[in-house]
């Protein structure tokens, strides 16, 4: 018998969620593997109260946002649809004027929030959790609740603001000029544009640079990435080095994790391993940050597909397509920044605030080890937060971890639906919905099996056009080590954190994804073909084969061994 939920009022029940909508779909983006306890409470409130809070803030003509379910550690989603005609021309006018800050005022709508997130995060991150009693130990934990609850109302506020406008614009596109999203053309014109999660890429370059001129290239090439922080500290130029890195993982990137959608693993500033990874990773391809020089080529292409386009626009519909255009174009650079500012960084002091209480809790005998905390949800917190000696959680915790292992082995489906409920009737409904996060980030287009092609696995298009190379199955991001120069990322999905590879890959093959998601995203930006929602690749592709990507036509072919 279960002690409690894992999202108490939000668990996946069969009975009356199918009456409810009669097809769910697995958010396999981020709830695979299956989510711990803690975070699918923290992903599963907030991510659903965030869309919905979003979805009315601006006015969204056809659907208000998402439900959520957890289920065996996977977050299920339903459309919450505008089913009215009138209400749909109401919010279509609402619509309108709620998205003129977007085009208007993009980087100061983007940049308050940027600056409110900040000051929450300086606040949050003020305690120190060694010397705290329980009780600030227990009100740093409900400020990072509530931080994460404006997080989400954020993050969906300026999702759909700018995610929007890219399928309205599509939606023009495809009527006008008879192009969607992955068309070249339409892929050039919203292309080329810098984000914050890059920099910090080619920082991680500049220090590959630092350590060749400081005559530290044989120490990151010869010692194993574990060993490196260790083997700095041994030398003046290696501490040196160290504190500069230190001041960058402090001001720039030390609140990345490895996994976005996680509070299991620990971030950068834990264990610094991956950022040394990443300068090891550049100090073996060698050359300039390839991404400046990629850019300058995507910019022109840019300006130019911009310049045609616009002259085959009618006078009357100029206007209208300009300004989606203008807000489209900041969906890649957005995607990005919002996964640095908004996902890792609060992410990172949920785990922060657990693994405060976590060490404290197993010292006073709650649970056995730090990271159990990861396998209770907040009420529990509540429960034994200000008095932890007094209470034995350890049984609760087996329990929750023994489920979680089961569901890691058995799966979750890509989605429940009613009894005589196609795919293709639920796919009507995404489309229908026009919802650009179900349609460009979550769920995606499906693919289109063309026997004529006689693939191995059919995708759709994220980045055009076709490569060959020896496919790299990456299941964990410490394995990001093992690509070489010129292989096939073969992977479930991609992270910011995996973007680095990118500059030594040829292609990129992915379970899951969308237009705008990741690795579609920073596949455009470098210029090589990504094939997503292939569903079997990490399944069906073994690493060392050769294979080959047609993009254009989503298509993938294993060559041999």
């Amino acid at each position: 018998m279960k002690v409690y939920d894992v999202v108490p009022g939000l668990e996946f029940n069969e009975e009356y969620d199918l009456q409810q909508s009669p097809a769910w779909f697995l958010d396999a983006t981020h709830s695979v593997p299956p989510w711990t306890p803690m975070f699918g409470w923290f992903w599963v409130n907030f991510c659903r109260h965030g869309m919905q809070y979003g979805a009315e803030t601006l006015s969204l003509p056809t659907v208000k946002g998402w439900d959520w379910r957890f289920k065996d550690g996977g977050g299920y989603l339903c459309l919450l649809l505008v089913d009215s005609d009138k209400e749909k021309e109401e919010r279509q006018k609402k619509f309108r004027e709620a998205i003129r800050p977007f085009v208007d005022n993009y980087d100061g709508l983007w940049g308050g929030y940027v600056k409110e997130m900040l000051k929450r995060y300086d606040q949050v991150k003020a305690l120190n959790l060694d010397t705290a009693t329980n009780i600030q130990l227990l009100e740093n934990f409900e400020e990072v609740v509530d931080t994460c609850r404006r997080m989400w109302e954020i993050h969906m506020h300026m999702m759909y603001g700018t995610y929007t406008p890219y399928v309205l614009f599509e939606q023009l596109c495809k009527q006008m000029l008879n192009i969607d999203d992955t068309h070249p053309t339409f892929q050039k014109m919203v292309s080329g544009f810098d984000n914050e999660s890059f920099r910090v890429d080619r920082r991680l370059w500049e220090f590959s640079k630092k350590a060749r001129e400081m005559g530290l290239q044989g120490l990151f090439m010869e010692t194993p990435a574990k060993q490196i922080k260790a083997k700095l500290e041994t030398s003046d130029k290696g501490k040196t080095f160290l504190k500069e890195f230190d001041q960058f993982l402090d001001k720039e990137a030390g609140w990345r994790m490895e996994r976005m959608a996680e509070i299991n693993v620990p971030t950068w500033q834990e264990d610094p391993t991956p950022g040394f990874e990443t300068i090891k990773l550049y100090l073996k391809k060698g050359g300039d940050f390839d991404l400046d020089e990629d850019r300058k080529k995507a910019e022109r292409e840019r300006k130019q597909a911009e310049k045609e386009v616009l002259a085959k626009v009618t006078p009357e519909q100029k206007g209208w397509f300009s300004m989606l255009l203008k807000v489209a174009q900041n969906c890649s650079r957005f995607s990005e920044e919002h996964n640095h500012y908004l996902d890792l960084y609060t992410h990172a002091l949920i785990r922060r605030s657990c693994m405060g209480l976590g060490k404290r809790w197993a010292k006073a005998g709650t649970i056995n080890q730090p990271e159990d905390i990861f396998f209770l949800i907040p009420d529990e917190v509540r429960k034994a937060g200000i008095n932890p000696d007094k209470f034995n959680l350890k049984p609760l915790v087996e329990r929750r971890k023994k489920e979680w292992q089961e569901w890691a082995q058995r799966g979750n489906p890509p989605a429940i639906m009613k009894e005589g409920f196609t795919l293709d009737q639920a796919m009507g409904g995404l489309v229908q919905s026009m919802d650009p996060i179900a349609l460009k980030v979550v769920v995606g287009s499906m693919p289109v099996v063309r026997t004529e092609l006689k693939a191995d696995l059919y995708g759709t298009c994220g980045s055009p056009g076709v490569a060959e190379g020896i496919a790299r199955v990456i299941s964990r991001d410490e394995d990001l080590p093992q690509i070489q120069k010129g292989d096939i990322l073969v992977s479930a999905s991609t992270s910011p954190a995996w973007t680095p590879v990118f500059s030594l890959i040829n292609g990129v093959v992915v379970d899951r994804g969308a237009s705008l998601s990741h690795a579609a995203i920073v596949g455009r930006e470098y210029g090589i073909p990504v094939v997503m929602n292939v569903f079997e690749g990490t399944t069906k592709i073994k690493s060392g084969q050769k294979i080959r990507v047609d993009a254009n036509m989503g298509a993938v072919y294993i060559l041999g061994k």
